[in-house]
């Protein structure tokens, strides 16, 4: 088991809840069990009195562990999951793998309480906690970085063909030249030089981002368009209020772990009349297929609840473009 499983596993058992406690491990893959086992040392090397449930669901094992000394109960798989014990898991992981592709699996995942991306089974990144069981503030930074700084070095030769969909994003959202756009989570710099196009030489060009790699494989771009980077977070930018005329958000929203603040955030920066700017190169349905999860219409970036965020974080949603090739949403500042 390799430091990053370490940091996981560690992470996991300190959110569990005090006292007695059933988890159920899930997913479609055979990981379910090795990592419910896994937990249950993590458990019990953080002094938490543990018991391993058996495979089996027959003969009320789940109970009889749950009462028998073993303030925690740790059970794995979906036939565990489907029979819970009395009031309930407290606790459900779902571990979310490149295999997951039908609705039963996402709305599996999307209910559990504790989300860990195994796309890479050597690399897991907590990608979901639900509040009841840590304040953000105790993984999201931390597992985010995990996430995109394992991919930083790879990201453009994997999504080098995104590059002119990124320019014509660009080049439809009208963006004042002269002005300043700040690219947020700019990742690599894929959009900084269409940036530059837009705003011309007398603007000024800006890319943040919360991971230190991205940043590094950015500066390359950045100084080409002639644009500075600032490694920060979305959710608190290190920008002042009302010194931005647009922000160019691709990809952003969805990896937000509250969405409106994050909206409340981009708004805070942007001077009256500004322009926000959010893109993907993929379509809303193209990126759930992709990510083995089930298209809702209550999700940030339907169009329904765009509006509404939007509107409640002192933006207008002019223009809202949900094609099988691109997602493309236009906002101006109250």
């Amino acid at each position: 088991m390799n430091e990053r499983w370490t940091e996981v596993l560690q992470f996991l058992a300190g959110v569990v809840p005090p006292g007695p406690a059933t988890v159920v491990v899930d997913g479609t893959d055979a990981q379910t069990t090795a990592v419910a086992d896994r937990l249950t040392d993590a458990l019990r090397a953080a002094g938490r009195p543990c018991h391993r449930v058996p495979g089996s669901t027959s003969g009320g094992a789940l109970d009889a562990a749950s009462s028998s000394g073993g303030a925690v109960a740790v059970a794995d798989g979906p036939e565990w999951r489907a029979r819970p014990p009395r009031g309930g898991w407290r606790v459900v992981v779902w571990l979310r793998t490149s295999r997951h592709r039908h609705a039963a699996d996402g709305s599996r995942g999307e209910s559990a309480d504790v989300v860990v991306d195994l796309q890479d089974p050597e690399w897991p990144v907590v990608r979901h906690v639900d509040t009841r069981l840590a304040d953000v503030h105790r993984w999201y930074v931390t597992e985010s970085r995990a996430f995109f700084g394992a991919k930083a070095a790879t990201w453009d030769a994997k999504f080098g063909a995104d590059l002119p969909a990124y320019a014509a994003a660009v080049e439809r959202a009208g963006l004042p030249e002269g002005g300043t756009v700040a690219d947020v989570g700019c990742g690599t710099g894929r959009a900084l030089p269409a940036l530059r196009a837009a705003v011309g030489p007398a603007g000024a060009v800006l890319g943040t981002d919360l991971t230190p790699q991205m940043l590094a494989v950015a500066r390359e771009p950045a100084r080409a368009a002639g644009a500075a980077l600032v490694l920060g977070d979305a959710r608190r930018l290190p920008l002042a209020a009302a010194t931005v005329d647009a922000v160019f958000a691709a990809g952003l929203v969805t990896h937000l772990p509250d969405p409106d603040a994050g909206l409340r955030e981009l708004a805070r920066v942007t001077r009256p009349a500004g322009r926000l700017v959010l893109f993907h190169p993929s379509g809303r349905a193209a990126l759930a297929a992709r990510q083995g999860r089930v298209l809702r219409p209550d999700e940030p970036l339907a169009e329904g609840p765009l509006a509404g965020a939007t509107g409640r974080a002192g933006w207008e949603l002019i223009r809202y473009e949900d094609a099988p090739g691109h997602f493309f949403a236009l906002a101006t500042r109250r």
